[in-house]
């Protein structure tokens, strides 16, 4: 690393936008950029994305973020690549032009294929070696829908000529001009595919989906030096040195380092990390058991609850009902109101997640009368997710076997003072919000500083954490108690099985 190189560049490819962020040795945001992608919708429940959106959409940014931190590309000591986990791209070896588009981790197109492996008996097989449920959610499924339906691509995967990744993988051989086709540990472990007590692609669970060993990339650590950029993406060439899926890099980058220590991050979805060690811990309670990260040969498991919608519902009610022009206006609506007024919102418009799992739900809204305003909509869209939320620390607590005793939040609504308040008065515990909310792009940040020797160690990391704001509950617990009682009514009532 050159004495010039002062910045990182951390890429954080999202669900709705693509997003680069220039940090400083302290931690600071220095420059960013951010744009949004066109989201495909050819069928209820199923969701997808232009791989070339997401390629030019995150280079825009790439090169606007260093703009806009009015610095040179030389001046960048490595890059740290954050992205949309579990959703799958195939594309041809010899051109790197993407097969088909992107299906989204929100897509349910492989549901059918789920069931028939649920029917066939092999869901326990595949929980005890991924610690995932048999979900739509993973790219596994995906990768067999697109083998099966689009003419000719089993036979060319067969014979080396396509490949697969989920975003980063992607991302880094465009990067690289096609020279590394990789993953990290923790990417890896949302597939469906990979054995996370041996930490490699599991051959049994490849065969049962009909998935050629050849179309997979090569999984290495969270934090690495995995190639170099080709010089026409950014004038230089500069070591891409850290992946980590998004909200394993929100984990990280909130310095969740200890066993026990949990985050939430309230994106489009939201999602629920807990750090339980070195040895992975099983879920008796419908969570996930992933891989946190990989870092020095040592790696970490985090137990882990998703939430499909969750800032989602605020787009909805922009985009949908109209009813906001924008996201950030839904705090001030929620404001004209003093509670939900006995309305609930379950928004499964995708199905409902962990701990439910059911994809066959579908949003509702429940306990509406003739006073019912657009306030009380809003609040309880906004409400949802505290439920949600709610619902995932409860089974977490449960298979952690020790209460949660806060919870760091991060994300587009954790600055929802509104929605921040009512989490931890649903929760019963403080929520505490970091001075810097970019945790995603800052884990990403400190993964990739970490392996080119920006900082030392963790503990440089863990130093430079700070609480912005505390919540602390103050609820009454008999209120806390009704409006709980209130919301499991309302998704026993949504739950199709």
């Amino acid at each position: 690393m050159s004495n010039a190189a002062r910045y990182l560049l951390a890429l954080d490819q999202g669900t709705t936008s693509s997003r680069t962020l220039v940090f400083d040795r302290t931690g600071r945001v220095v420059g960013k950029a951010q744009q949004e992608f066109p989201q495909i919708l050819p069928a209820p429940g199923f969701v997808e994305h232009d791989p070339e959106a997401i390629w030019e959409s995150q280079l825009a940014t790439a090169r606007e973020a260093l703009r806009s931190a009015k610095i040179e590309a030389s001046q960048i000591a490595a890059i740290g690549l954050t992205n949309q986990r579990e959703t799958a791209i195939l594309w041809e070896r010899d051109t790197g032009k993407p097969v088909a588009n992107a299906i989204v981790w929100q897509s349910r197109v492989s549901a059918p294929i789920c069931e028939r492996l649920k029917a066939d008996g092999f869901e326990s097989l595949f929980r005890e070696k991924t610690g995932l449920v048999v979900d739509a959610y993973f790219s596994g499924t995906k990768i067999k829908h697109l083998l099966d339906t689009v003419p000719g691509l089993r036979s060319r995967a067969e014979r080396g000529e396509v490949l697969f990744g989920t975003v980063d993988t992607f991302l880094t051989w465009r990067l690289t001009g096609g020279r590394c086709h990789v993953t990290d540990s923790s990417n890896a472990s949302r597939t469906l595919l990979y054995n996370i007590h041996t930490l490699a692609w599991d051959e049994e669970l490849l065969r049962i989906l009909g998935i050629p060993r050849a179309m997979l990339p090569e999984v290495r650590s969270s934090s690495e030096v995995y190639g170099k950029t080709d010089p026409q993406w950014l004038g230089v060439s500069i070591p891409i040195a850290g992946i980590a899926g998004d909200q394993q890099a929100a984990t990280f980058g909130q310095a969740c380092f200890e066993p026990g220590d949990a985050k939430n991050t309230y994106g489009t979805g939201c999602f629920m990390l807990m750090n339980v060690g070195e040895k992975p811990v099983a879920s008796k309670h419908n969570l996930l058991t992933t891989v946190g990260w990989t870092l020095n040969g040592r790696t970490t498991y985090c137990l882990e609850g998703s939430v499909f919608i969750a800032g989602a519902v605020v787009q909805w009610l922009r985009d949908g009902l109209g009813l906001i022009k924008n996201s950030a206006d839904v705090e001030a609506l929620c404001e004209t109101v003093s509670d939900a007024g006995g309305v609930y919102f379950v928004p499964a418009f995708t199905g409902l997640g962990a701990p439910y799992w059911d994809a066959d739900a579908r949003g509702a809204v429940y306990g509406l009368t003739r006073g019912t305003k657009a306030g009380h909509l809003a609040r309880a869209a906004v409400e949802s997710m505290a439920y949600q939320t709610f619902d995932l620390a409860e089974a977490m607590q449960r298979d952690a076997g020790s209460p949660l005793k806060r919870l760091k939040v991060d994300g587009g609504a954790a600055v929802n003072d509104c929605l921040m308040q009512f989490q931890a008065d649903m929760l019963n515990v403080p929520l505490v919000r970091p001075a810097t909310t970019e945790t995603t792009a800052l884990g990403a940040a400190y993964l990739a500083g970490l392996a080119v020797g920006y900082w030392e160690s963790t503990a440089d990391v863990a130093r430079q954490w700070n609480a912005e704001r505390r919540f602390e509950p103050g609820m009454p617990s008999a209120r806390r108690d009704h409006l709980l009682a209130g919301w499991k009514d309302a998704v026993r009532r949504t739950l199709t099985s």
